[in-house]
């Protein structure tokens, strides 16, 4: 044997050439194992490591809906009414509140921001809402408020990252990996985990919906809210499908012969990728057919395909019609929400692109049976002070700076207890003091209402086993679990 060839070898060649059965004895063993197996990329039947897996527990929901409002929207003038703050507005915030905290662009000791809109109850709950949030009144009595959740960082990337990974540093799983590679996904011919952005740019980037250190199977999906839902899914001029179904069967058997030889776990996920690329040919261009939607769903959401500033709306609507087609996690990020300056105005613009088509997509769902078993969440990465920022050097005036100790956020749908607002903060907005919910809590309150317990769902890597929801005391927030 050449040194050339000699190199080649590694121990699964050992393994399988030994004559002892130690490769089909391992084999077994990791075919055996269930939530916390890494080798379920793929099975020995070449099952999809997308294909269903069992659950913990019997699950509420089926699959989740994240409205994920990047730059952080102001819950002090959205969901936490505030009347202390008024009265001192223009005043400088107590130094006994702001003892020993930081903050990215202002003084600790700026002067009070008071509101900028009214509030008013709706519903049979009589939850307290903001005058910009009219149509998120009307379906008040489907949704939980949460009022106390916090955050352990204050910039951005960061912040946006720790939300959406558990991990304020990349690298780390999204929450759509994590359940993707947990319990697999319905849907034969989309995605697990599929990604929809409107409104710019986001600070965590794409490595808010990385697979990280599990198989890149499991990564989410970027989808176009107009035209082909993915670049290039569509086959280039002179090759028809059984051009392409002869050519991925090829690619598919030299892929195996590779994955016999070397076992490299990636090789499954280039295998998945590419079956699923096929499938995604017939099946994209219907499920971006908006024609088949009436003017009534339309009009409920505010939408209009193919317009750039209905974007958040449209996206919307394709969150309902990939959950009807069985995707596990629907990523919605609408950015903007960033009001350092001009919260009012930034509120305003922000609220007007987003409202009606937060609260049609709960009214949606419920009408068509779906809304019992998806899980729809809203909310930002962080809150807004208290405290006003405004600076000559920067332009800013009248804005809010971030506030990670307090901040809102609501739940719907599949195993959620609607009608209900948990948590108080101080009677200045700044402080938790009642049910404190951490953002880890969120994360775990997810995976329950999927059937999954957050202390069960790990894979190990690099000798230590990670999992969403990090190694502190966290727990699912019972009290708006139905």
């Amino acid at each position: 044997m050449s040194i050339e060839q000699l190199q080649q070898r590694t121990r699964r060649h050992f393994f399988k050439d030994c004559g002892i059965g130690v490769g089909r004895i391992a084999l077994a063993s990791l075919l055996g194992n269930t939530l916390t197996d890494p080798s379920r990329a793929f099975s020995a039947n070449n099952e999809s490591p997308s294909s269903p897996h069992p659950t913990h527990f019997a699950p509420k929901a089926k699959r989740v809906i994240y409205l994920f409002m990047a730059g952080a929207p102001s819950q002090l003038d959205l969901f936490d009414y505030k009347p202390k703050l008024a009265e001192l507005e223009g005043k400088p915030i107590p130094p006994s509140v702001i003892q020993g905290q930081r903050y990215a662009f202002i003084q600790p000791d700026a002067a009070v921001l008071g509101p900028r809109f009214s509030f008013s109850r709706h519903g049979a709950s009589g939850a307290e809402l903001s005058e910009m949030l009219p149509h998120l009144g009307k379906v008040v009595d489907e949704i939980a408020i949460v009022r106390s959740v916090h955050t352990d960082l204050f910039n951005h990337s960061p912040a946006q990252l720790f939300v959406n990974t558990g991990s304020g540093i990349p690298g780390r799983p999204s929450m759509g990996s994590w359940l993707s590679y947990g319990i697999g996904s319905e849907a034969n011919d989309l995605p697990s985990f599929v990604v929809l952005k409107s409104g710019g740019s986001l600070s965590g980037g794409a490595a808010m919906w990385s697979s990280g250190f599990l198989p890149s199977t499991h990564q989410g999906v970027p989808f176009r809210s107009q035209g082909d839902p993915i670049l290039h899914v569509s086959n280039p001029k002179g090759v028809d499908m059984q051009a392409q179904r002869d050519s991925l069967d090829l690619i598919r058997r030299l892929n195996r012969e590779r994955l016999e030889v070397v076992g490299d776990p990636e090789i499954n996920a280039r295998i998945e990728a590419y079956e699923m690329a096929y499938r995604m040919q017939t099946r994209a261009p219907e499920l971006m057919d908006f024609s088949r939607e009436s003017k009534g769903t339309l009009d409920l959401y505010g939408a209009e395909p193919g317009n750039p500033k209905q974007a958040f709306a449209n996206n919307c609507i394709l969150a309902r019609r990939l959950a009807e087609r069985g995707v596990r996690f629907i990523q919605v990020y609408h950015s903007g929400w960033d009001h350092h300056s001009n919260v009012e105005g930034g509120l305003r613009s922000q609220c007007a692109q987003t409202d009606q088509a937060s609260a049609a997509l709960i009214l949606d769902l419920k009408q068509r049976g779906l809304l019992e078993d998806t899980l729809v969440i809203w909310g930002g990465e962080f809150g807004r002070t208290p405290m006003v920022e405004s600076s000559v050097a920067l332009g800013r005036t009248l804005g809010r700076d971030h506030h990670p100790q307090a901040f809102s956020m609501w739940f719907s749908g599949g195993g959620i207890r609607s009608g209900v607002t948990l948590g108080q903060t101080d009677e200045l907005g700044f402080h938790v003091v009642e049910n404190p919910v951490h953002m880890h809590d969120v994360q775990a309150t997810l995976l329950h209402c999927l059937g999954i317990d957050h202390t069960r769902l790990n894979f190990r890597f690099r000798g230590l086993n990670f999992r969403l929801t990090g190694v502190e005391d966290h727990h699912p927030v019972k009290e708006i679990l139905a």
